[in-house]
């Protein structure tokens, strides 16, 4: 009699137990997953705002309206309506579902939300890790390791734009392991959708597109035992379906301008602001960093010991390739790690190649997707250094890893909450200030909570009137919360107490940027509260008034002013202007509250071997440096030191609105030949005058187009100029502008301005190729041209 074989009672409990034990696979990942969401519960309160924040948020503002049928995309600025809303609309939602209002909590909601979907990214690279290595302590290492970059930690919480498409990139991945592995339309469908939001979010994620498709082909070619041609096609265009539709669905703005949309969307790497990284000490315009200038930051901002694991595990992984070739053509994990690895070194050569118009600036920021596919490299090097040794000594590396780890943890926890200017030990991080001298540093200006809370805490109960740098804000006008501008992340009573000085013209403190620091006299003794980070200043709070000021610093300021008056000013035009040596003071004796507003800079020309001094120099040939000023009593001052390389002329003044209409007054001087106002005003003399008419006079000197007006006043240049080329051979056109018979360079005034005494010039520079004629003007948004002038050049030599 034959034993009979057990039976279970009910079919289901099958089902049952195989979710057991997917529970059994994935419990440490949830625990662990868990804790750290239960941190961040504790910690995103010390995290402050990032410049970009209220813009985002703006997006899926006008986004929802459109949905809703109660809105349209003028609202925001023409550069962000592409932008996909695949994270920030839900963020939105969520802040409405809970009825959320004031913005302290709004913020609040949005730095626990963006952690908590970057958690469920490293929940999936632990996923991704377990299948690839079928070991827990593995796949365990892999999370560990994703969630404890201490700079990608801190952008987990502030920065909604770049961690949600690493931790949806991390999601799609698994996925893509999941689809492959279990090979069925519906898996398929669901990598798709992932891909389609993925794409979204960042228009680099369009590259697993192609190359899961590409895969597919792969399996299409197996030998026999592979799956047929039919669910190839299924499979394949399944997921093709999936991730267009998503992508569609998911971008209002394409539905009513599919094609605007899609343009604007592949060139994306062109749309930038006048962005200008420091990178090794140097200032780049980003079209211009080095090739290794994304890699350079992921090693130096990197823990050590994942850089070594990182790069043994792509070793090991290169040699396996190259030993087993024809292992692409199955499903195996050699084949899906040779795709990861591809995710890692083709964006990363993308960014380095010349000319690609593809970059990263402000760091490695744009490239953290690329962790996920480091991590999984590294988790690699730990499989394939551990897989061949003795269990003790396999034991002896988990430990060693393990303390690593523990180290990492210590380090972001001294310098908490600012582990996103981590830097590790290949920079010379303890040397006073070298950090911010050859490197961005708060790029984000997430130190600016801190420094405006010092301020309300200096002055118990009182109103602060605080000036803060223009620049740090991308806001549209509107937003329909302007007074978030300042204290945005501050409690309600703090922010009251908060005044922005635009509008009270009477600051007391300034929030400045460190990066010029050094050519500011004042700076030692005019600090009253500097956040600091290792050995480097990130911005610094001043008193603008003796009143507020310490002891030290009020008498600084009077040797600032006793050195000054020692010499004849130079100008007496709106402030005295004095010239000692290279520092360059600004003084009004009897200083009303109002003239001390604004900002005092000066914009330094560098002198060029080979070029006269008073030839029109080329764009970029200067350098700006801008203070603002204080109150001594009845007496204004501002003081600022001139760079010590050689220097042609300067233009200095007074701005009441950063980058924004001619100064409030302004003078030029010349390091080599008086009279610069004068010769700069009739560098136009020696070129063709161009025919037409409008408020601008225009020469053309060689391959220099001069717009020069005598008396400018304040709303002349505030609309955008139009320049249009056309080249005498239509083949010299960039491909993109061919269809429209010439080269639009259109401009704003101020990117080349020079203002002094009450004039205004601007120079641009002319391409190099053979021109028919040129047409250009200044034109405002819904009105048209407000004047245009126009030259033949068809029947003329000059090119």
């Amino acid at each position: 009699m034959t034993k009979p074989t057990f039976q279970p009672a009910r079919p289901c409990l099958r089902p049952a137990l195989r979710a057991a034990a997917e529970f059994l696979t994935v419990r440490s990942g949830i625990i662990l997953c868990a804790l750290f969401f239960l941190a961040g519960l504790l910690l995103a309160g010390d995290y402050g705002m990032g410049v970009d924040e209220l813009l985002q948020r703006q997006t899926a503002v006008v986004n929802l309206n459109y949905i809703l049928g109660q809105g349209d995309f003028a609202e925001l600025p023409k550069l962000h309506r592409h932008y996909g809303v695949a994270f920030e609309l839900p963020l939105l939602l969520a802040e409405r579902a809970f009825g959320i209002e004031d913005y302290y909590h709004i913020h609040r909601l949005r730095l626990i939300l963006t952690h908590l979907f970057f958690l469920v990214g490293g929940f999936c690279c632990y996923l991704l890790a377990y299948r690839l290595f079928n070991n827990r302590l593995i796949a365990i290492f892999a999370l560990l390791l994703f969630v404890l970059h201490p700079r990608i930690y801190a952008h987990s919480f502030v920065n909604s734009k770049d961690l949600p498409f690493l931790s949806m990139f991390a999601i799609t991945l698994y996925l893509a392991e999941r689809a492959f592995r279990r090979d069925t339309v519906g898996a398929f469908v669901a990598l798709g959708l992932a891909v389609g939001l993925l794409t979204n979010l960042r228009v680099m994620g369009g590259m697993l597109l192609p190359a899961v498709v590409a895969l597919r082909v792969l399996d299409g070619w197996r030998p026999a035992g592979g799956p047929g041609q039919k669910h190839i096609w299924l499979t394949g265009g399944g997921f093709a379906l999936a991730a267009g539709v998503t992508l569609y669905a998911l971008s209002p703005y394409a539905w009513s301008n599919p094609g605007e949309y899609f343009a604007n969307l592949l060139g994306q790497p062109a749309n930038l602001y006048n962005i200008t990284p420091r990178f090794q000490g140097e200032i780049f315009p980003p079209t211009e960093l080095p090739p290794h200038y994304a890699l350079t930051w992921l090693v130096i901002t990197t823990p050590p010991p994942v850089l070594l694991l990182g790069v043994a595990g792509m070793l090991a992984l290169v040699g396996w390739g190259i030993a087993r070739p024809g292992a692409v053509f199955g499903n195996t994990g050699l084949r899906f790690g040779l795709l990861t690895l591809a995710g890692f070194a083709l964006p990363m050569a993308a960014v380095a190649l010349p000319g690609s118009g593809v970059y990263s600036y402000n760091g490695w920021r744009h490239l953290y997707f690329i962790y996920l596919p480091f991590v999984m490299a590294a988790a690699g090097g730990l499989y394939w250094l551990t897989i061949g040794l003795s269990r003790h000594w396999r034991w002896g590396v988990y430990g060693l890893m393990g303390l690593s780890l523990a180290l990492t943890l210590g380090q972001m926890a001294q310098i908490h909450p600012w582990q996103n200017l981590y830097f590790n030990f290949l920079t010379a991080r303890t040397v006073p200030d070298y950090l911010r001298n050859q490197y961005d540093l708060d790029y984000w200006w997430l130190s600016l909570r801190e420094a405006q809370e010092h301020s309300l805490k200096r002055y118990p109960g009182e109103r602060v009137a605080m000036w803060v740098n223009p620049q740090i804000w991308e806001i549209p006008p509107s937003l329909p919360m302007p007074e978030m501008r300042q204290g945005a992340m501050l409690p309600a009573e703090a922010r009251g107490r908060l005044v922005e000085s635009s509008r009270s013209r009477a600051a007391d403190f300034s929030l400045g940027w460190q990066y010029d620091q050094e050519f500011r006299p004042d700076v030692a003794f005019n600090s009253i509260y500097t956040p600091r980070i290792y050995n480097s200043d990130l911005l610094r709070v001043r008193a603008l008034d003796a009143a507020r000021m310490d002891g030290p610093a009020v008498a600084g300021y009077e040797g600032i002013y006793r050195d000054a008056v020692a010499v004849e000013p130079i100008s007496r035009a709106g402030y005295d202007l004095y010239l000692r040596g290279r520092s360059l003071t600004f003084v009004k004796e009897d200083c009303q509250p109002g003239e001390r507003a604004g900002r005092f800079g000066v914009k330094v020309y560098r002198l060029e071997p080979g070029r006269p001094p008073l030839e029109l120099p080329p764009p970029g040939s200067y350098d700006y440096f801008d203070n603002a000023g204080v109150r001594l009593g009845d007496r204004c001052l501002a003081a600022l030191r001139l760079p010590d390389y050689p220097i042609a002329y300067f233009l200095a003044g007074q701005y009441g609105n950063w980058g924004r209409n001619p100064p409030l007054w302004a003078v030029a001087h010349s390091f080599t030949t008086p009279g610069l106002g004068e010769a700069v005003a009739e560098l136009g003399d020696g070129g063709a005058e161009l025919s037409g008419g409008g408020p601008f006079d225009l020469y053309r000197r060689g391959d220099r187009l001069i717009y020069y007006r005598e008396s400018c006043a304040a709303g002349d240049t505030a609309a955008k100029f139009f320049l249009h080329i056309t080249p005498k051979d239509m083949g010299d056109l960039p491909t993109a502008q061919r269809p429209y018979g010439f080269e639009n360079r259109d401009f704003d005034f101020d990117e080349w301005a020079m203002y002094f005494d009450g004039q205004c010039l601007a120079v641009i520079v002319l391409p190099d190729y053979p021109m028919a004629a040129i047409r250009t003007g200044q034109y405002a948004p819904g009105k048209g041209e407000m004047w245009a002038v126009e030259a033949d050049f068809s029947g003329s030599g000059v090119h």
